[in-house]
């Protein structure tokens, strides 16, 4: 593990879980930082003794979040460490084995431009109901929203080679969600992601763990809140746009012109929202795509919605809400997938 540390953020350790975890890791790297994120005044005494064992130690005067902890131990190492190959993180509760941190740290060698995961296996009976929930909601979430098909959203233990270190110094987020951030941005930000298995561990139900299933949860799943209102609000525009239409345009076809009209307005709306609070990704490339995805769907929607007024002879609005939601939900899959991406999408 030559030019690639350990860092492990902790606040308020269980001293006898912690003590034993460094003199194991000890083993096998003398690369180890541990960052103290504004623990009590009586662990002040248990940090000078670990530095005595020549581990660095880093403080935050008070809590600032273990995002904060690891971006502030990214940039010390790699101001420090010219020849830093990349790092390992781990958290302080005993939930990893050395093992598993070499396993990490010889991937960031193999795999010099992804973000590895070390994955746990949450079929095991020792897995705590609240983990295994947490963790099957969120996959899911990731996999419906970003388009990533990861096997453990929450996992501690991370490989960041040097590369990887560096594109998310800037990733926002200083407690637990910076660590979520770093997975949406993945595409972004062209870091791919190599998944490596680990043993599952779980010490005392996990009672150690600082993740509050309920706050952090939160924090979580309100990332995606911005996915929902863009996506709904110009569908909102639109079905508007389109009833004012229909409403004032008097010819033969003015089922197709609402349509038109409407989607042009909206779509204008829907690709600036996308392209910078959403994807974050605007360029002349990714607008061309989009405009020709939004006339493809809007002859769609037009011709799908005329057949079926002339067909039934039900409500207009009715018809156009049901076929523009099906066209909603392709529509924004089509857009993750192809108008709003980096140059690659890697997942193994």
């Amino acid at each position: 593990m030559d030019d690639i540390f350990v860092v492990i953020p902790t606040l308020n350790p269980n001293i006898e879980i912690l003590s034993s975890f460094l003199e194991k890791l000890q083993k096998i790297t003398d690369n180890i930082l541990v960052y103290d994120d504004g623990s009590r005044k009586e662990y002040e005494s248990f940090f000078k003794e670990i530095e005595k064992k020549k581990i660095i130690v880093l403080h935050h005067y008070v809590n600032l979040g273990k995002g904060r902890a690891m971006k502030d131990a990214f940039n010390y190492l790699l101001l420090k460490y010219p020849n830093l190959k990349g790092v390992v993180t781990a958290d302080s509760d005993g939930q990893h084995s050395p093992k598993d941190i070499e396993k990490i740290a010889k991937q960031i060698n193999k795999h010099p431009e992804d973000l590895i995961l070390g994955v746990r296996d949450f079929s095991k009976e020792n897995v705590p109901k609240r983990n295994m929930l947490g963790n099957v909601i969120t996959r899911n979430v990731f996999k419906l929203f970003v388009g990533l098909k990861i096997t453990d959203t929450q996992t501690g233990l991370r490989g960041y080679p040097k590369i990887v270190m560096s594109k998310f110094m800037t990733t926002k987020g200083d407690r637990f969600e910076y660590e979520t951030n770093m997975l949406i941005e993945s595409t972004q930000k062209n870091v791919g992601i190599y998944e490596v298995p680990i043993e599952t561990i779980y010490i005392s139900g996990n009672s150690e763990s600082h993740f509050n299933p309920i706050k952090d949860s939160f924090e979580i799943y309100k990332l995606f809140v911005k996915f929902i209102f863009s996506s709904l609000s110009s569908f909102v525009i639109d079905i508007i746009l389109f009833w004012l239409f229909s409403t004032v345009i008097k010819t033969n076809n003015y089922i197709m012109l609402s349509t038109i009209f409407a989607r042009i307005l909206s779509s204008f709306y829907n690709y600036f929202v996308n392209a910078s609070l959403v994807f974050k990704n605007k360029n002349n490339s990714s607008f061309i795509k989009y405009i020709v995805l939004c006339i493809i769907q809007m002859f769609i929607s037009g011709i799908c919605v005329n057949f079926i007024f002339k067909k039934l002879n039900i409500n207009l609005i009715v018809i156009k809400l049901i076929v523009d939601i099906i066209i909603f939900i392709v529509n924004f899959v089509i857009q993750r997938k192809f108008i709003f991406v980096g140059e690659y999408e890697k997942n193994k």
